[in-house]
């Protein structure tokens, strides 16, 4: 097996970024992170003390102070350098992407390239939608302008799913509009976000515009709880998202917090299934199901549903699992143990719930070297109904339901009713009528038509409804209303 080279097999003892320097946390409290691939350590992490996690919010808040007040162009100046900087050294954030948090190097190369146009985007929003308005003798010597101004200092609390993405989807729109950040990224995966910001220090930025701080949980209620913190980005489970959502709305503050999911995708009879079913198998198992986006429910309409089921099982049992380093690979690790043990938890319970498992992926082979590794294979339950709990709540892993209705309008009321997320949804049709009804009438933030990953791109916000999202703006281009607020200027002509 040929892997691409890797950068490093450990990466030793990792530093927070405060004011522009590298520290060594004073708690003295160092843990240990793996390589999900080999089971093997990687990187040792700090515990933040909160005076520590203070510093940071205090350095931020002084660079705030100039970094609002530097001219447009030159602010963005500083992030189109660091979209140089992402192509400089793409190929190696990519392979540290692979090596910390388990996903193939497609994967990771296409999360890089992802990150890389929500920096394209910040600039482009800051240079247009966050210009304002005005508008000239609105009355008789009245002129009427809306400006659009930074906040502050906010939070940005990264996941172990999408460590670069998330990150892309709120610190370069801080940044663009003249905020300041700290961000507290999850613990499971620490050695990308600390090359990010050895990127960032590569571009200049001046000291404290962003901050880097460990420490996870820990940690985030002292730094979203700091008076100078004006508000929070956050990816992750629904359940903790409602817990932060509860204190930023006691303290005041703004959020835009993405939250779980319960994702599904619907065949109808006349869809194309050499088209679908390659399609699925990105849409189930891609990042090994970790993600937002991931497909969970696989909804086949009438008589298509034997020939599905038969095509989706026999090319889910082909898939190749290994190190994501390795370009043949498919199907790479779950980030944690922790992380595969819930998702053999959420199989036990599908399987006591009565459903049947017509593909098990709880014991795959791998190379002896490999055998410490956090592998499960693609798993497939047949025989599933709407009241058990497996159809309700996501696995967040590569785990697929799958279900015969009689029609779309049963699919419909299964997607809306049946589970209080509404973050997407796909429909397969050649059928233009069934495409329109469906877009129309699913209650999701996100839609696929013949896509099965309803992905947005970077210029367009990531949206989430129901208990997939809380806040008052969603992340990318929409945090224009998380990081800025409005002031209308009226000016009478004398």
């Amino acid at each position: 097996m040929a892997l691409l080279p890797e950068v490093k097999s450990h990466y030793g003892r990792l530093k927070m970024y405060i004011d522009g320097e590298w520290f060594d946390s004073e708690s003295g409290v160092y843990r240990e992170t793996t390589n999900p691939a080999t089971g093997e350590p990687i990187a040792e992490y700090p515990i933040a003390l909160p005076e520590e996690v203070n510093r940071a919010v205090e350095a931020a808040e002084k660079a705030f102070e100039e970094w609002k007040e530097m001219e447009l162009r030159r602010r963005i100046q500083y992030i189109y350098r660091l979209r140089e900087k992402f192509e400089e050294h793409f190929d190696e954030l990519a392979r540290i992407l692979v090596q910390d948090h388990g996903r193939t190097i497609e994967e990771a190369r296409g999360s890089i390239r992802r990150s890389i146009e929500n920096i394209e985007s910040a600039c482009a929003m800051a240079y247009t939608v966050a210009k304002g308005e005005h508008v000239d003798q609105i009355a008789r010597n009245i002129d009427e302008t809306l400006v659009y101004e930074p906040l502050g200092v906010f939070a940005i609390i990264t996941p172990y799913n999408i460590p670069v993405h998330a990150w892309s989807s709120f610190v370069p729109y801080a940044l663009a509009l003249g905020c300041t950040v700290v961000v507290s990224p999850a613990t499971a995966c620490p050695v990308i976000s600390n090359w990010i910001f050895k990127v960032m220090e590569e571009v200049g930025f001046p000291p404290g515009v962003a901050n880097l701080v460990y420490g996870g949980r820990e940690i985030n209620k002292t730094l979203v709880s700091h008076p100078s913190v004006q508000g929070v980005g956050f990816i992750g489970s629904t359940r903790v998202g409602r817990e932060l959502y509860k204190l930023v709305g006691e303290l005041g503050k703004r959020a835009s917090i993405n939250a779980g999911a319960k994702n599904h995708v619907v065949v109808m009879p006349d869809a194309d299934l050499d088209v679908v079913v390659p399609r699925l198998l990105r849409a189930f198992y891609g990042m090994t199901g970790q993600r937002c986006l991931g497909s969970d429910v696989l909804i086949a309409i009438g008589d298509v549903y034997e020939e599905l089921k038969r095509r989706f099982v026999e090319a889910s049992a082909r898939m190749k699992l290994g190190y994501g380093l390795d370009e043949s690979v498919e199907l790479g690790p779950m980030t944690t143990a922790q992380a595969r043990q819930r998702v053999l938890d959420f199989i036990q319970k599908g399987l006591d719930e009565g459903a049947k498992l017509i593909l098990d992926g709880r014991n795959p082979k791998l190379e002896d070297r490999y055998a410490k590794g956090y592998f499960l294979g693609p798993t497939i339950f047949d025989e599933v109904t709407p009241d058990m709990w497996i159809m309700k709540e996501e696995s967040f892993g590569p785990v697929a339901c799958i279900i015969r209705m009689e029609s779309l309008d049963d699919a419909i009321d299964l997607i809306n009713n049946n589970t209080y997320y509404g973050h997407s949804a796909s429909i397969f049709t050649t059928n233009i009528n069934y495409a329109r009804d469906f877009r129309r009438k699913v209650n999701v933030g996100n839609v696929g038509i013949n896509v099965a990953i309803a992905q947005p791109y970077a210029f367009f916000p990531l949206g989430s409804r129901k208990a997939s999202f809380f806040g008052g703006a969603h992340s990318r281009i929409d945090t224009l209303r998380l990081f800025t607020d409005v002031k209308i200027i009226v000016s009478w002509r004398y």
